[in-house]
């Protein structure tokens, strides 16, 4: 049973990405909560003996320190120095406003959320870099397997509605105060394309073997660096350090053109980040996660995690509007941190602007690369 349980972790996800390519209604829904029902079923079902407990722990460290390299592989740190000066302040902007929204959340709720030092790590990095960070510093932070998916099943449903606000009523609400949008015309801008994230259009071609086993190979040689380093240190620093580690040489490795230009290395990345989602899914105990003695805890993680996103959009706004951000520059900030790059041409065309996809992706980008930091160092400094 163990090695049936094992290969249906590595298979289902394998099955979701071409099912993603035939079905549209997969990627709306969204193969990561594809994953989690999943793993979710298999622990309900109790099918996972106990011996299988330590190669579980071994998947998901190996899933997280070969996925974040080949996520990062599409990084290119050169051409962030091409963004447009208030691209960079409307970043930067956004990822302080959800630092100080973390911090305040935190003393907030200190004594209603236990380990929340962690979950405000988390915050960190799945609001300015998605799930592949959430997963990363998850791992970094020893985070249990119950925590992880309650934050991240509270996370995906505030985050739904705020995307359905972003697309709807967010431009002609902060409108009202911000200054409209007015196209330069004349900026130098990198190319980028949302089929280079998560769409598995092609993976499965024979003519995109070649740069998916060049990427595989790349990772794994940054796997070992990173293993090997972890060794080195004890308790949980030593997965902190792993986890770190493969983030920075992933970042470093990007800046070879060759390794840049290989295709499909993101969305292998995000195979790995599925496969690790189904395993801790499995771990869990979701019939008592949701049960009414858990109420308390349930509720509390939904007001935190709203006031981290809804306070960080208004914080956002209002600095936004002291620097003299525009409205459609504040919304496509806030698209590409809250939610993905995906997201962002989805945002881009309810506003009518398509100037603002390249700069928007670009920030999505640069959160990938800097949430792990980030979340990392507020865990730190809350504990």
């Amino acid at each position: 049973m163990g090695a049936i349980v094992i290969a249906s972790y590595f298979l289902f996800p394998a099955l979701l990405l071409i099912l993603s390519t035939r079905f549209p209604i997969v990627n709306k829904i969204g193969i990561v909560v594809f994953s989690y029902a999943g793993g979710l079923l298999i622990g309900i079902a109790n099918i996972v003996p106990d011996s299988l407990l330590q190669y579980q722990n071994y998947i998901l460290a190996f899933t997280i320190m070969v996925g974040i390299p080949l996520v990062l592989f599409s990084e290119n740190i050169i051409k962030w120095t091409k963004m447009a000066r208030t691209t960079f302040i409307s970043l930067m902007l956004g990822v302080a406003s959800v630092v100080i929204l973390v911090i305040a959340g935190f003393f907030i709720f200190k004594d209603r959320i236990p380990d929340i030092w962690k979950v405000s790590g988390m915050m960190i990095g799945i609001y300015t870099g998605g799930t592949a960070n959430l997963a990363a510093i998850a791992q970094s932070l020893n985070v249990e397997q119950d925590l992880f998916i309650l934050t991240h099943t509270v996370e995906l449903a505030v985050g739904a509605v705020i995307l359905l606000f972003l697309i709807t009523a967010a431009k002609p609400l902060f409108g009202l105060f911000m200054k409209p949008y007015k196209s330069s015309g004349n900026q130098e801008q990198p190319e980028l394309d949302v089929r280079d994230f998560e769409s598995y259009e092609g993976f499965f071609r024979r003519s995109s073997l070649p740069d998916i086993l060049k990427a595989f190979g790349i990772a794994l040689v940054i796997f070992g660096a990173g293993f090997g380093l972890m060794s080195l240190f004890e308790g949980d620093t030593k997965f902190t350090v792993g986890v770190l580690t493969v983030t920075t040489l992933g970042i470093l490795v990007s800046l070879v053109p060759s390794v840049h230009s290989m295709k499909r290395s993101f969305q292998l990345g995000m195979y790995f980040i599925y496969i690790f989602c189904m395993v801790v899914a499995s771990q869990a105990d979701f019939i008592a996660l949701f049960s009414a003695e858990n109420t308390d805890l349930l509720i509390n993680m939904f007001l935190f995690i709203s006031l981290v996103i809804v306070g960080s959009l208004v914080i956002h706004s209002l600095l936004s509007w002291i620097f003299g951000i525009s409205v459609d520059d504040y919304v496509i900030t806030s698209t590409a941190l809250a939610n993905s790059p995906p997201f962002v041409p989805v945002v881009a065309a309810a506003m009518r602007n398509k100037d603002v996809v390249i700069p928007g992706m670009i920030i999505g980008v640069i959160g990938y690369a800097i949430g792990n930091y980030l979340g990392v160092a507020v865990a730190y400094l809350l504990r």
